[in-house]
């Protein structure tokens, strides 16, 4: 197996044209401004950072989403932001993209969202004429999951550059520090004492505190921050062995993983048993398990939910629905931008992403109807 090094080579210009992708995927326009001020200063202190090869991981500031459901993001300062952008696009992509397969879909060039729904079109488009059985699959709490020392290990068998595994090694640690979980709670306690003050029915503040309840904390060597461009390419790398093994050693060619979500399509339902129960044994490997989600499928009769459209097969033709929780969610935020409760800014980037996402299904009309009245 090729091992990568001399790899820690960044310039000034590697710096510079990597911050124009920062810079155009920021939406807090008040960092980018702060930033630019002293630019060239900022710059400076990147590039030491690189040369010194002493970074720490940086600090993030935590808070908490609650829409499609509660969960904590984590996000940094632009001169964070840049050096995990540097890390990602210079150290990791060079290295371990051409190791994934090509099903292996989420947060990569080229492929995304869009690109798993036309495989799993393909590929259910190849089996009708038969009973198709899915096997889906989906992993408890992967992103807290993931087992520290051994994704170092596993980027050890893929890197040779010590510089490298050195500053990769302190992003990964940096959700070992104290203050990452004092602010989880911190959020957590806050948010749960607005539910139990607020008027809501008794269901649905139920259901939130729950949810609010279920949000994980980071156990020590475990999970990677979310929202770094980092941990968005060392969480698809993670179960890359598991990829190629479900590929290659199961021989199942109609499969597609995004991110902790996996499906595999055959017409032999017994085989997706023993593919499940292989599947179960190999993660364990990594220090993961598989949650309640996880099941077989015949898609023929029921049809299947994936990256939000609900696939069934009716008359031996396929049909594309948009799930009903994604439109009461487009809805929701339709009506929020009629009273103005969203910015303009925002409202704009929300309606494009709806508009990209219902044509793609052919289910453009559900946004006319609603768009219209805005």
């Amino acid at each position: 197996m090729k091992r990568y090094n001399n790899l820690y080579n960044v310039s000034i210009n590697d710096i510079n044209e990597i911050y124009k992708k920062v810079r155009s995927n920021t939406k807090n326009k008040y960092k980018i401004y702060k930033f630019e001020e002293f630019y060239s200063i900022n710059i400076a202190r990147v590039k030491k950072v690189f040369d010194d090869n002493n970074y720490n991981g940086g600090i993030y500031n935590i808070f908490l989403i609650r829409e499609p459901k509660y969960r904590i993001i984590m996000s940094q300062s632009i001169f964070d932001k840049l050096i995990n952008h540097v890390v990602a696009c210079k150290f990791l992509l060079p290295v371990l993209d051409k190791s994934l397969i090509n099903t292996n879909v989420a947060t990569r060039k080229g492929k995304g969202t869009h690109y798993g729904i036309k495989y799993l079109k393909k590929y259910l488009n190849e089996l009708k004429g038969s009973t198709i059985y899915a096997l889906k699959f989906d992993i408890s709490k992967y992103f807290y999951s993931i087992d520290h020392s051994i994704l170092i290990k596993l980027l050890k068998s893929k890197i040779k550059d010590k510089c490298v595994i050195n500053i990769l090694t302190n992003i990964i640690n940096s959700t070992d520090r104290e203050y990452v979980n004092d602010e989880i709670n911190k959020l957590k306690e806050k948010e749960l004492l607005k539910v139990k003050k607020s008027n809501l029915n008794e269901k649905i503040k139920s259901q939130r505190i729950e949810e609010i309840q279920r949000i994980p904390l980071y156990e020590q060597g475990k999970g990677l921050p979310i929202g770094n461009m980092t941990s968005q390419i060392l969480a698809i790398f993670y179960l890359n062995e598991l990829d190629h093994y479900i590929k290659e050693k199961l021989k199942i060619k109609y499969y597609i993983r995004y991110m902790d979500d996996g499906v595999l399509l055959s017409n032999n339902k017994e085989y997706l048993k023993y593919c499940l129960e292989e599947i179960q044994k190999l993660i364990k490997k990594y220090q993961l398990k598989l949650n309640n989600k996880t099941k077989i499928i015949n898609v023929t009769k029921e049809g299947i939910d994936f990256l939000g459209f609900r696939f069934y097969i009716i008359n031996n033709k396929l049909i594309m629905k948009v799930r009903n929780d994604i439109k009461k969610r487009f809805k929701r935020k339709m009506k929020a931008i009629k009273k103005g409760i969203i910015s303009k800014e925002k409202s704009l980037q929300i309606s494009n992403s709806y508009k990209t996402h219902f044509k793609y299904g052919n289910c453009y009309y559900i946004y006319q109807n609603n768009i219209k009245f805005i």
